[in-house]
């Protein structure tokens, strides 16, 4: 109903259930999400700090069984037998072969003793001898004697090796010698890389992880079971940065983050690299974060299916009920409950149909009496209008008639009876806007032709023309601007009516430029509109204001405003109503 003060918003059982176990849902899930993060951050340092720890002493263990092969040419330089052999080499007396035999057979045992193969090999330059645990290597005559010492561990690829690498170190005596053709003596010790590959491919099986060795000149060692797409696009990557001894990055391949840990060999001057998935490494925690929240969400649901059982046992039929009390509040007595609970609600809502049912029998006997009372009222009102306005026109014909003024008299005539025929009709109380323009243009006419200085001009939108007004809502405005404004100035000559919309509200200006009133008059004439009918206000303007709050309700009636340049404006204010059939009924239902 207009008018009525909107009714604050309450929660119902159903939203408060809800809300309580989204409360208390909502610490929960905070509390796990930060511990869960905290855990995650800590068990992923962990695991990369144990990933880089294992790795190192891989290298470290790997490292140590390099340096033991880095001493067996030391260990040989000291053998008794070797330096005879060395120093006698060229004594007559000397059983070459014999000792030959000797020393292969002690470099085969030196080179056994390891838990690498390898090849330990004495070259003597001045007499073109070559001794080696080898038997592909002992007694060769191609010996590169021309070629540099190599004094560190050197990576290199002989022919015959099928492409499988070795590192070679070398220790010459005297030690200034810089290329074996300048030594009295080399001795070399070389390992296989496939030494290396079968530590590798232990390592791999120990740790599921796929490790692999690398140099700066783009050289590469891999396990035997290495995945090559991603161990050669981390060796390109980590081919191009310089990298420190240890450390770990991280590298995005094929939409996949994977962290890579290197340590840099101490005898090789390589670096061992080991990767592993991050998602590899976090999927306990992602596992249990997981199977946290599908808990919370069968939790959740759960609670969701208990609070509708309550919902629909409970706040359902209470909600059904509220909304038959509200239609009944708002005038509705044909509201009921159709609704059967199958509780305990049905002897409430049967009693409730039962009382509204009562309700409306005595309530409609009542309004029909009202509506009658009413009807007559505004019919007493409308009636109320001064008759001194059709006394001076009846005149206006008659002396018009006399001086033979037949236009004037037939346009008198033809606006008179068009504005009592519409006066006269009091069947329908309610009508449209447009036709209380055309009764005031009718009225307008009829002053212009007593008083010609009159001038008038409406302008008022298309799309006010069809809202709902009262009858003769807008003429008694009019007749007071021309009687106590017009009359009353020399220099009033002008009315003009305004019509706009805004924000659901219409409001319709009738101003005029005559006398007007100071500021105590118009304190006065706004008091004595909410005051009971008097002499002194007159009826019409009373009317005006009382009908129009008493159809559209709070914030609707009339005002006055003084007009800064003299005179008096006036303003109706009215709800929007243009969609409603007629707003005479909603006065009814009230």
């Amino acid at each position: 109903m207009e008018g009525e003060p909107s009714v604050p918003y309450k929660l119902n059982i159903f939203s408060k259930i809800l809300i309580l176990l989204v409360l208390l849902l909502i610490p929960i899930v905070l509390l796990y999400s930060y511990t869960n993060r905290i855990t995650n951050n800590v068990v992923q340092d962990q695991i990369q700090s144990s990933n880089l720890n294992q790795l190192s002493f891989f290298m470290h263990q790997l490292d140590g069984d390099v340096e033991r092969l880095a001493m067996s040419p030391v260990i040989l330089g000291s053998d008794p037998y070797i330096r005879e052999f060395i120093d006698r080499n060229e004594s007559p007396d000397y059983d070459m072969l014999k000792e030959q035999s000797r020393i292969i057979q002690k470099l085969s045992l030196q080179s056994v003793s390891s838990g690498w193969v390898n090849e330990l090999t004495i070259a003597i330059p001045h007499g073109k001898q070559v001794l080696s645990s080898s038997i592909f290597v002992n007694g060769t005559d191609t010996w590169p004697w021309d070629s540099p010492i190599k004094r560190t561990w050197t990576y290199e690829e002989r022919k015959g090796d099928n492409g499988v690498g070795s590192f070679v170190r070398e220790i010459s005596e005297p030690i200034r010698a810089q290329v074996a053709g300048q030594a009295n003596v080399l001795y070399q010790v070389r390992f296989s890389v496939q030494n290396m590959i079968q530590l590798l491919d232990v390592y791999k099986q120990d740790k599921r992880s796929d490790p692999f060795l690398v140099d700066g000149q783009n050289r590469a060692v891999f396990n035997s079971s290495s995945n090559p797409s991603i161990t050669h696009t981390i060796h390109e990557r980590l081919a191009g940065q310089s990298l420190p001894l240890t450390g770990q990055v991280q590298f995005e391949i094929a939409n996949q983050q994977y962290l890579i840990s290197f340590v840099k060999s101490e005898q090789l001057d390589w670096y061992l690299v080991d990767y592993v998935p991050v998602q590899k490494i976090l999927s306990p925690i992602t596992m249990t974060r997981k199977l946290f929240y599908v808990s919370i969400a069968l939790l959740l649901v759960m609670s969701i299916l208990a609070s509708f059982l309550l919902y629909r046992n409970v706040q359902i039929p209470i909600g059904k009920m509220i909304q038959s009390v509200q239609q009944v509040k708002r005038g509705d007595l044909s509201a009921r409950i159709a609704y059967r609970a199958k509780n305990e609600f049905d002897f409430l809502i049967q009693r409730f149909n039962e009382m509204a049912e009562q309700i409306q029998v005595l309530v409609e006997d009542v309004y029909a009496e009202k509506i009658r009372s009413r009807e007559a009222t505004l019919k007493q009102l409308q009636s109320q209008i001064h008759p001194h306005f059709l006394y001076n026109s009846l005149f206006f014909i008659i002396n018009s008639a006399e001086m033979e003024d037949k236009e004037s008299v037939v346009a008198m005539s033809q606006n008179l009876a068009e504005f009592y025929r519409y006066t006269t009709r009091v069947e329908k109380q309610s009508v449209r806007l447009r036709d209380e323009l055309d009764l005031v243009g009718h009225y307008l006419t009829i002053q212009n032709l007593r008083i010609h200085r009159l001038k008038y001009e409406i302008n008022v939108p298309e799309e006010m023309l069809d809202e709902w007004v009262p009858r003769l809502i807008l003429q008694p405005l009019v007749e007071n601007a021309i009687v106590h404004g017009i009359e009353r100035s020399a220099e009033g000559d002008r009315i003009t009516i305004t019509g706009e919309q805004k924000d659901g509200w219409n409001r319709l200006i009738v101003e005029d430029n005559g006398g007007g009133l100071d500021e105590a008059g118009l304190d006065k004439l706004l008091k004595q509109l909410e005051a009971p009918m008097s002499d002194e206000i007159g009826c019409g303007t009373w009317n005006v204001h009382h009908r129009l709050y008493y159809q559209f309700g709070e914030g609707s009636g009339l005002t006055f405003e003084r007009v800064h340049d003299g005179g008096l404006r006036a303003v109706l204010t009215w709800k929007h109503n243009s969609q409603e059939s007629d707003p005479a009924t909603e006065v009814i239902k009230r």
